[in-house]
């Protein structure tokens, strides 16, 4: 109303709701107004000095003991049109055609009839048809939410009857606090559904002037400054009426605990042990706030079942539950800073790095528990829509040949048949075309192709190869890349290239029966490889997850001045962050017809997902902070492209010079040189790695002399153990 709508006393309008009301609605509320014979309470002239500011605008709803919208001053409300009569009966026109009314004033007869009428029917409208409508605490100082936090139009309904939001208290408005709320903000973003809840900054001023206690699930405090007393009150009284508080790292506290500074805990990764609501316990690495929790009182206090302590004699509380008041207000407190990521500036070296890095999942599972704990629900995402793919040919050579092959394999229809699933090839997408799991379309005009995730020019322009990845089967989300290529693997001539190149999975799958993860960040892609039986590498199959593993690493390190980022090979499909953490794997189908091996070879390895474990991306913002580099981020579309690249050099190396060619390059990169392991459990043989056999398969030296192979297909290298373990159906 840009300021032109003013209220008695002072009050400030913080939020104007339009109702839709159809016409027979509207003419059955005049008629009520009309007919009413109650008699219109007066307005006093005196408002009482206890009356409190209307707080928001659906508090009243449903509420037996609403003022009337009358009560107040007589006094006609500033910024009104002087003069403004009720309409007659007589102004409304038939067809049905809303007729617009004069602006009438809060004195006006009608008005009073008609707006406590509509209260009326609001209170007993079904919960479900309410939209909940959360007040915005940013929008008096930065005029509109965040946008990169939009308002969404469902959300979940929760028993408190609160709207979905979650407040973000960094304290004073600084460049650290502003760099401290995108860190807390991402975190919690990454525990809960932001579909079903709204994270917002709240200011200190708006902590203070605003009615947020009323639309506020969880207040998350996460200032290491000293909260002033005023707002230590407000936060209480917030406890009081069954509200919940998160700490990170805040020296806000009550409930007979006081927080100690403890100088030789600042900045250090400490070994945390953290009991959950069931009494299990999660032991991880943390990086402590340099603050202890402990009892004011001198009583032993009885927190909540949810307590975070170190290890060691003094077994420092670090996280405490602690219940308030009789209406189920509680606040967890944590003095370990759950909230920032490893890569945080605050992490001083190497080994802490990698000691967080190791412990962040853990980190995540003691924010859910903290988080389910306080009311919120943690539930997994909801799974994302599938998207129709794209034919993308990367030169224009290949287009027209392309389209006579598949013109020739396509029924009537336009759909190939797998086992697995039809495609569907369409000039173009339209919103009514299914996509399910077992039928998607695939979109053949390039110019319709757009992505924020995948830029196809710089794919091109990092492919170097003859054959491998020049036919982009392309899907922002689909079940998995492998199923988009089986119905074509084994009839599209080898010169197309073909590969499959998705941004998210929904049934991705790793070897055995494992499930694969796939988040937005992560590059995902399925090749298509024939290797001729008859040929050195077509003897010896196993060696192809080797080489797939071996490109992915050669991807990155062979970029001038990325040669020295810790990027590993793990036998037999896995890439490694040193020898600490997975980073991706490889997955290899082969199908043999005829005289020739039809391979698809799925790879899939985190390049700028963080969380909750560890990306390529992750590795090289490291290295710059531990050698004043400036490395610049890397992109899943080009590392796809110069894994494809690398691929098919070291399959010419391996055709041309046998396992001799390649072998010294993985024994640069893998993670096994002279490692000591156990086979088959704790207490079995310990026996050194040797290498690779002939065929690609593990070779260990048992201290007897005698020399065993190792099956991948059985067996499974525990990392964190030093074990090879049988794998259990």
């Amino acid at each position: 109303m840009e300021d032109r709508l003013q209220m008695d006393n002072g009050l400030v309008p913080q939020k104007i709701v339009s109702v839709h009301l159809k016409d027979s609605t509207l003419e059955e509320l005049k008629d009520q107004a009309l007919n009413n014979q109650t008699p219109i309470p007066q307005p006093n002239p005196e408002p009482s000095p206890e009356t409190e500011p209307a707080q928001g605008v659906m508090e009243h709803v449903g509420k037996s003991d609403s003022k009337d919208p009358g009560e107040g001053s007589s006094t006609p409300r500033r910024g009104s049109a002087p003069g403004s009569e009720p309409a007659s009966e007589g102004s409304e026109q038939g067809g049905g055609s809303p007729e617009h009314h004069h602006l009438h004033l809060s004195s006006c007869h009608e008005c009073l009839e008609l707006e406590g009428s509509t209260i009326e029917l609001i209170k007993f409208a079904s919960a479900e048809n309410i939209p909940d409508l959360p007040y915005d605490h940013s929008s008096n100082v930065q005029g509109t939410a965040d946008e990169s936090y939009p308002e969404r139009e469902e959300r979940r309904v929760n028993v408190t009857g609160k709207a979905p939001n979650i407040l973000l208290y960094l304290g004073s408005d600084s460049q650290e606090a502003l760099g401290r709320l995108q860190q807390v903000r991402s975190v919690l973003a990454d525990c809960v559904d932001t579909d079903s809840y709204t994270l917002y900054h709240l200011l200190e001023e708006s902590a203070r002037r605003d009615p947020w206690p009323d639309n506020c699930l969880l207040l998350v405090l996460a200032t290491q400054e000293a909260i002033p007393k005023d707002l230590h009150q407000k936060f209480m009284a917030y406890l009081s009426q069954g509200g919940k508080i998160l700490g990170l790292s805040s020296p806000f506290t009550f409930g007979g605990f006081q927080v100690t500074s403890k100088d030789a805990l600042q900045k250090t990764v400490q070994s945390l042990v953290f009991s959950k609501a069931d009494g299990r316990e999660v032991r991880l690495r943390a990086l402590s706030s340099g603050c202890v929790y402990e009892d004011s009182t001198g009583e032993r206090l009885s927190p909540g079942r949810l307590q975070g302590r170190l290890e060691g004699a003094d077994q420092d509380r670090m996280i405490v539950q602690v219940p308030f008041g009789t209406c189920g207000g509680e606040a967890v407190l944590c003095q370990v800073h759950l909230e920032l990521p490893p890569s945080s500036s605050l992490v001083q070296t190497q080994e802490d790095f990698n000691l967080l890095k190791s412990s962040n999942m853990s980190r995540y599972e003691v924010l859910r528990e903290i988080l389910t704990t306080l009311g919120l629900s943690c539930d997994v995402k909801q799974v994302p829509a599938l998207t129709p793919a794209y034919l993308l040919p990367t030169t224009r050579e290949i287009w027209a040949p392309l389209m006579k092959w598949l013109e020739r394999h396509m029924d009537p229809e336009g759909v190939i048949k797998s086992s697995k699933l039809s495609l569907k090839f369409v000039s173009s997408y339209t919103s009514d075309m299914e996509i399910t799991p077992s039928s998607i379309p695939v979109v053949t005009d390039m110019e319709a192709f757009s992505s924020e995730n995948f830029d196809f020019e710089i794919y091109r322009q990092n492919l170097q190869t003859r054959q491998l990845g020049k036919t982009i089967l392309f899907a922002e989300v689909t079940p998995t890349t492998m199923s988009l290529l089986d119905g074509l693997m084994f009839e599209m001539p080898p010169e197309m290239g073909l590969i499959a190149i998705a941004v998210r999975q929904t049934q991705g799958k790793g070897r055995g029966r494992n499930a694969w993860l796939s988040p937005a960040g992560c590059a995902l892609s399925t090749l298509l490889v024939s290797i001729p039986l008859r040929s050195p590498l077509g003897q010896r199959i196993p060696f192809v997850q080797h080489l797939m593993s071996l490109a992915v690493v050669e991807a990155v390190r062979a970029i001038p001045e990325y040669q020295d980022i810790n990027l590993r090979v793990k036998w037999p499909n896995d890439i490694y962050y040193s020898d600490l953490m997975k980073i991706g794997g490889v997955l290899v189908n082969s199908t043999l017809v005829g005289e020739t091996f039809y391979i698809l070879i799925g790879c899939g390895f985190n390049v700028t997902n963080s969380n909750p474990t560890i990306c390529i991306n992750d590795l090289v913002a490291e290295y710059n902070r531990q050698h004043k580099a400036d490395l610049k981020p890397l992109r899943a579309d080009c590392l796809i492209a110069r894994a494809a690249t690398a691929l098919e050099r070291l399959i010419d190396t391996f055709q041309d010079e046998g396992p001799d060619g390649v072998l010294p390059l993985y024994y640069k990169y893998w993670v096994h040189s002279g490692q000591q392991v156990r086979l088959g459990g704790a207490e079995g043989p310990e026996v050194s790695i040797v290498g690779l056999d002939d065929c690609g398969f593990l070779q260990v030296h048992r201290q007897d002399g005698d020399v065993v192979t190792v099956h991948p297909d059985g067996n499974s290298f525990d990392m964190l153990r030093n074990l090879i373990v049988p794998k259990h159906p």
